[in-house]
């Protein structure tokens, strides 16, 4: 379980910083803000200096995004996201998604794109995003995809110790929290699984040996 933190901490490190480097005046879309991934998510892209647009489910979850720093949040339940998303940027849209839906909400992300935009594809929770012909980026403004990967970022000592002392320094001084969501003994890994893929958590779920 601490390799998967690491991994949740360097990915969004990774997304917010290189994948697409945010930047102050940046608004940026984080899809599942309440998540474990998307609560530092939020968390890094305000250390950035960008405003943050997130989506959930409930009403509970959207507590936790703000909390984590979003600016705006959006029940994905009650209202169309992208259609939001519009509102909120008063038609122009976002200059990234960071998606690790895939198939449900893919299309929808390249509608909340500004021209020239980002859809930062990490992940695909609901199922691999269908073929479709990149002509549609073009369509949509110019759009770029990205679908990373964190060994790619971490490839050398030096850049996976640059990333480690940012992230342990952000953690040390209190700029960077964590939110466990539950803990479960190892014994009753397969309860904690189910929970996982719930989809009903907020944050981390940790595994105690």
């Amino acid at each position: 379980m601490q390799a998967i933190r690491v991994h949740q901490y360097g990915g969004a490190h990774y997304l917010s910083h290189s994948s697409y480097a945010l930047k102050p005046g940046d608004t940026c879309l984080v899809r599942a803000a309440a998540g474990g991934v998307g609560q530092l998510l939020c968390q890094m892209a305000k250390l950035a200096g960008a405003r943050v647009i997130g989506t959930l489910s409930t009403k509970e979850k959207a507590a936790i995004a703000l909390e984590a720093g979003a600016d705006e949040v959006i029940n994905y339940a009650e209202k169309d996201f992208a259609e939001e998303v519009k509102r909120l940027t008063g038609g122009n849209g976002v200059q990234v998604v960071y998606d690790g839906g895939g198939e449900d909400t893919f299309n929808k992300g390249l509608d909340c794109l500004a021209p020239r935009g980002c859809m930062v594809l990490f992940g695909g929770s609901s199922g691999p995003v269908p073929l479709f012909d990149p002509a549609v980026l073009a369509q949509k403004g110019s759009l770029f995809l990205h679908r990373p990967k964190l060994a790619d970022f971490t490839a050398t000592r030096e850049e996976l110790v640059a990333r480690s002392n940012e992230l342990l320094g952000w953690v040390q001084s209190g700029k960077l929290r964590v939110k466990i969501a539950a803990t479960f003994p190892l014994a009753e890994a397969a309860a904690a699984h189910r929970l996982l893929v719930s989809r009903s958590s907020a944050g981390k779920i940790l595994l105690i040996p």
